[in-house]
């Protein structure tokens, strides 16, 4: 049986991109003539130039994403493979379940680092808003012009200040330790260490996003339920359980849902503060995709692994859009 035909990189592209270009634009022009008989044209005049956007940064490369990962990347071309990429990703082909490139692996510290980061970034910001809120609090606006630096800050500056930070001989960190007798710690030499130091940097970048969600949903409950609850004798954490929490709900589920999908995929701090160390245990999916197709050059392979990440997350979506519609309705 004669071999698949190789094609090249460009030919490729232009392959499965173009096929995807007439499409989009009998789609702008439909838009358009609809909205020559809509009475909202205007509306959609200004709508159209972000959907071309959208068409031209979204749809075209994530059909030819989607065609890659299809295809196996050698010597310049790539050959049609069909869901071999798939298969070998999803068999954990030469890989042990606990080897650091297994899929499974890969995507158990995934989840373990989304769960941990955004449990970290609503607690810590749903407690600074309460503290905030205090109508005692002096200096407010301060505290909280403070509090949003770390998410006005780019990630990735955060991301190296904190990698110096965790440096085992000249970090602040082991300086700190040291004045209370702690050996240096060799942070990125064990899984659980490098794990921490990761998760402490996105931390500190994800909870002021948290603390103002929280702190404009707190601002529109009503003060007199809490004046009702102290006539009834109710203690702060009955208060905080049965008007705070369910009150807030409504507000914090989307934050928290579009947290998730933030954190899910956060290549910078996982690349930049770790680097994936020790022996790539601490990478995620999104960087493992990174490191197959830029540092291994298996294209197809690496696109495979992003459509999965895709099917991740919209699985993911699925789910959470109906609490968010279970919450509407009981709480709307």
């Amino acid at each position: 049986m004669p071999a698949p035909p190789a094609v090249a990189a460009g030919e490729w592209a232009l392959l499965f991109a173009a096929p995807l270009l007439p499409l989009v634009v009998f789609a702008v022009i439909g838009a358009m003539s609809a909205s020559r008989r809509s009475p909202h044209r205007v509306a959609y005049a200004y709508v159209t130039p972000a959907m071309l956007g959208m068409a031209v940064l979204i749809l075209v490369p994530f059909g030819l994403g989607l065609a890659l990962a299809f295809t196996r990347h050698e010597h310049g071309a790539f050959t049609f493979v069909g869901l071999q990429n798939f298969v070998r990703i999803l068999k954990s082909e030469g890989f042990a379940l606990t080897h650091p490139l297994s899929f499974y692996f890969t995507l158990g510290v995934t989840i373990l680092w989304t769960g941990l980061n955004v449990a970290l970034h609503a607690a810590i910001g749903l407690g600074l808003a309460l503290i905030l809120r205090e109508p005692t609090l002096r200096l407010k606006g301060v505290y909280r012009v403070l509090l949003i630096v770390p998410w006005a800050v780019p990630n990735y500056i955060t991301a190296l200040i904190w990698k110096g930070m965790f440096n085992k001989q000249y970090g602040l960190i082991n300086h700190l330790l040291g004045l209370v007798g702690v050996e240096p710690v060799g942070w990125f030499s064990q899984f659980w260490t490098a794990f921490a130091a990761n998760v402490t940097t996105n931390t500190w970048l994800g909870f002021p996003f948290m603390m103002v969600v929280a702190l404009g949903a707190l601002q529109s409950i009503p003060r007199d339920l809490y004046e009702a609850a102290d006539v009834d004798g109710a203690t702060r954490w009955q208060q905080f359980r049965h008007i705070t929490l369910p009150l807030l709900r409504p507000a914090l589920l989307p934050a928290i849902i579009l947290g998730s999908v933030w954190t899910f995929n956060m290549f910078n701090i996982i690349y930049l503060v770790s680097g994936g160390q020790p022996n790539g245990a601490t990478d995620i999916l999104i960087v493992e995709a990174y490191r197959w197709a830029f540092e291994q050059d298996r294209y197809g392979y690496a696109a495979a692994y992003s459509v999965l990440i895709f099917l991740v997350l919209l699985a993911y979506s699925g789910l959470t859009s109906r609490l968010s519609r279970s919450a509407e309705g009981a709480y709307g």
